[in-house]
C-alpha cells in the first residue's frame, strides 16, 4: 500500500511519528503563522470564484485541445496534502502521457526537457496554463492562491523524515504561486527542497495583503513570459537563500531523468556521507 492509498488517519498517524522518532537535536520548532492568515481562507474564496469565472472558457478550451492531442483525459487528478496534512484532490490540465510513471512510480520531473510531457503540455506547462483548474480547489477551500506548493504525500514521508522542519509548512493552506516558487527552480533533489523551505516558511511569519498581491502580479507576468531577476526586484521579492555550511548537493541541477523516491534517499545517504567525508578531512 502507498502512502497515497492511506486512510487521511493513517496518514496523520504516519507523519505523527516521524517527529518521535528522531533525536531532540534534529526536531525544528513550530513557526509563527503571520496574523494575515485569518482573514486570508476568505479573501481567497472569493478571489478565487472571481477568478475561475472568466477561466471557465479557456479551460473548457484546453481540455479540448489536450484531448484532441493525446490520448486521456483532459483534466489530471492527484492526490496531495493540505492544511494540517488533510488529503485531497488536486486537479490539472493533463501534461503528460498517462502512463508516464507507469515504470517509475512517483517522481518528479527532471530539469530540461521531460519525454513524458506531451507537445501540448509543453507550452501548457510554460505558460503556467495547467494551474487554472486548481482555481477549482481554491473555491472550495483545499488551497490558497499564494502558500507553498501542495507536496504528493508519497514525497510528503519522505521529506519529513530527511529534512527537520518541513511539516511547518503545513500549517497553512498550499497555494498555486508563492515566494518559493517565484524564486526558485522545481524541486530535483533534498537541498532543493531545503531552500524552497526556507522561503515557504518566512513566507508563513511575513504574509501580508500587500506580498500576497504582489507575488499573483509577478505569476499573472510569468504567464506572458515576463518574468526573471529583474521582475522580482522590481516588486520587491527577490530572496537569496543559503544552506548551511558543509551540505554538500548531489544531485541537483544535474537530474536530467524523472527523481523518484528512490532518487531521493539515495541522495540524502549520498550527502551524509561526503558531509562526514568533509568532516575528517578538516578534522585532519
Amino acid at each position: 500500500m502507498t502512502t497515497a492509498d492511506m486512510t487521511q488517519s493513517q496518514f496523520m498517524t504516519a507523519l505523527a511519528s516521524i517527529d518521535t522518532d528522531r533525536g531532540e537535536d534534529q526536531v525544528q520548532d513550530a513557526i509563527v503563522e503571520s496574523g494575515f492568515f485569518g482573514p486570508k481562507a476568505a479573501l481567497d474564496r472569493i478571489l478565487g470564484l472571481m477568478l475561475l469565472i472568466p477561466a471557465l472558457p479557456i479551460i473548457a478550451l484546453l481540455i479540448l485541445a489536450v484531448r484532441l492531442s493525446s490520448r486521456g483525459a483532459g483534466v489530471f487528478q492527484q492526490i496531495r496534502v493540505g492544511k494540517g496534512g488533510r488529503i485531497f484532490t488536486m486537479y490539472k490540465l493533463r501534461t503528460m502521457r498517462v502512463d508516464a510513471e507507469l515504470s517509475s512510480g512517483p517522481a518528479w520531473s527532471p530539469i530540461g526537457v521531460d519525454p513524458r510531457v506531451t507537445r501540448i503540455g509543453h507550452w501548457l506547462r510554460r505558460l503556467h496554463l495547467d494551474e487554472l483548474p486548481q482555481l477549482f480547489n481554491v473555491v472550495r477551500g483545499e488551497m490558497s492562491l499564494v502558500g507553498p506548493r501542495p507536496e504528493r504525500p508519497e514525497f510528503i514521508h519522505v521529506l519529513a523524515e530527511q529534512i527537520p522542519g518541513y511539516l511547518n509548512r503545513l500549517s497553512v493552506a498550499p497555494g498555486i504561486t508563492g515566494l518559493a516558487q517565484i524564486n526558485l527552480p522545481p524541486d530535483t533533489d533534498l537541498d532543493s527542497v531545503r531552500r524552497k523551505l526556507i522561503l515557504d516558511c518566512d513566507y508563513i511569519r511575513a504574509a501580508t495583503f500587500w506580498l500576497d498581491l504582489r507575488l499573483l502580479i509577478c505569476t499573472a507576468l510569468r504567464i506572458v513570459w515576463i518574468k526573471g531577476p529583474p521582475v522580482t526586484r522590481v516588486l520587491g521579492l527577490e530572496r537569496e537563500v543559503f544552506l548551511a555550511a558543509g551540505r554538500v548537493k548531489t544531485v541537483g541541477d544535474a537530474a536530467t531523468m524523472p527523481v523518484s523516491l528512490q532518487s531521493l534517499r539515495r541522495d540524502e545517504l549520498a550527502s551524509l556521507e561526503n558531509a562526514s567525508n568533509l568532516e575528517e578531512q578538516i578534522a585532519d
